[in-house]
Parts: C-alpha cells; structure tokens; sequence
C-alpha cells in the first residue's frame, strides 16, 4: 500500500496547491528599425517638409480637374538632368520633388534614389488649369476632350531650357524644363482645344501665352531669384556633364490624360505606343 501511495498518492495530495509553472521562453526582441525601413527607402527621410497648398479651397462634391501630356525622361539624359537638379540642390535649399514631396537635399545623398525617384517618374505638361469641377460635369468633360483631341499625329517634343516659375499667389517657386522649339506648335494647339472644352462648362481659360513645360522641383514661396541665379550658374560652369545648350531631352507624343479627383480618364492615344 505504501508502495501505491508512493506511486500514485493518496486523496490528500488532491487538495494541495498546485506547483507554478515554469516561465515561457523569453520571446524574440522586435527587429530593429533599419529592417524595417531600407536606407534608401523614402519613409528614411525626414517627414516634416512642408505641404503644398490648394490654389483653390476644397468643397464638398467638386474634384480637381487636370489636363496633361504625360511625359518621361528616358535615356543617358536621366543622369544628365539629377546631375543638374544635384547641383541646384547644393546652393539653393528647401527644394521638394514635385509630386514625391521627398526633400532634394536628403535624395542627393544616394545618386541611384536621385535619379529613381527625382528624375524617374512621370512628368505632365499641363494643357488647362487645374481647376475644380461638380460631379455633374465629369461625363461631359470628359466626352468633350476626347471629341476634341481624339485626332493626333505623332510629334516630337524638345525640352530645350531650364526655367524658373511662380505660381499665380507666388505661394510656390518650381524648377522646370520648358519647351521652346520642336512640339511647342502642336501642344499650342491643343491647349486652344481644351480652353474651347473649357469655355463650354464655364471654367478659367489657361495663360493667353502658355509656356509648356514640365516641372521638377518646388520650393515654398517665391525664391525664382536665387533659382534662376543657380540656373545661370550651372550653365555656364564648364565642368558640369555633357548637357547640350540647344535640347537637354527630347521625347515623343503619345497620349492626353484627365485626371479628374483621383480617377485618371484615357483622352487620346496614339495607336502605334
């Protein structure tokens, strides 16, 4: 019996306190941050740039209407036109990428980020103003630009300057490339059949004398002097790259877009792209 007790005790032992148990396994520490964000990630650059301003207040049921040739630099020139932006970036600060928001000084840091995500994207050239629109006028707009600019021959589009912009409130300066010779015919011409569109649903008409272009970098205010002061500068440095004083990048025209709120509408587009 007391061999059984022994082995198996007896109804005493029931009411004993049960013995703790032992502690689980240390879990495994979180990763560290640097795994989580890249080096060359954008969310590794400061997040405290300042934001862009709506040149016109929001207003419940209208979306931003935008009519534009899209645009991307390909090429030797890639490398060509970060090298430019790298250098304006070193004497003029508080430079942003359009769009990416990312700062210039951080994104020269690493030439490779530069190029991919300065110069890597896709550029518009603005053919109207951007400007708000109700709800009820997004189907004829639409169906009227595509009736206006469904007809288009390929051209050619030569962006041949370096230019310095303000915005109309002077609220924002931008770095851009104008284009001054080979395309400007046909783009002119396009911009009058969107004021046409326009003029129809009783919007603002864009600048009597457009200058297409498209824009690179921005910065808050109006600092055009000191941009266009590093401009001169770059070009006439003999020992900056190869570009040509006559055409920086040349691309070929393709398509017109519409982005109306967040929703981009296939205007026209060339079959043989």
């Amino acid at each position: 019996m007391e061999a059984l007790r022994a082995t198996y005790g007896d109804d005493s032992d029931s009411d004993a306190s049960p013995r703790p148990a032992p502690p689980p396994p240390p879990g495994l520490p979180p990763p560290p941050l640097s795994l989580l964000t890249p080096p060359n990630s954008l969310d590794s650059y400061p997040t405290g740039q300042p934001s862009r301003v709506r040149t016109f207040p929001h207003v419940e049921g209208n979306f931003a209407l935008h009519v534009y040739i899209p645009v991307h630099i390909s090429g030797p020139q890639r490398k060509e036109v970060a090298l430019f932006l790298k250098k304006v970036a070193s004497v003029v600060p508080g430079l942003f990428v359009v769009d990416a928001d990312a700062p210039l000084e951080f994104l020269c840091r690493d030439d490779q980020k530069l190029e991919q995500v300065a110069v890597g994207r896709e550029f518009h050239i603005s053919l109207g103003r951007t400007v708000p629109i109700r709800v009820h006028q997004i189907d004829s707009m639409v169906s009227m630009l595509r009736q206006k600019l469904q007809f288009h021959k390929p051209y050619w589009i030569d962006f041949d300057k370096w230019e310095v912009f303000v915005n109309d409130d002077g609220t924002r300066s931008f770095l851009s490339l104008e284009v001054m010779s080979r395309g400007l015919a046909e783009i002119t011409k396009q911009i009058q059949l969107v004021n046409d569109v326009y003029r129809r649903h009783n919007l603002p008409e864009f600048y009597k004398d457009p200058r297409p272009h498209i824009s690179l970098a921005w910065a808050l205010g109006d600092v055009s002097e000191s941009l266009q002061k590093a401009v001169e500068e770059m070009k006439r440095s003999a020992s900056f790259g190869t570009l040509s004083p006559k055409c920086i990048f040349t691309t070929k025209f393709s398509r017109i877009e519409c982005r109306i709120g967040h929703k981009t509408h296939k205007i026209c587009k060339l079959p043989d792209e």
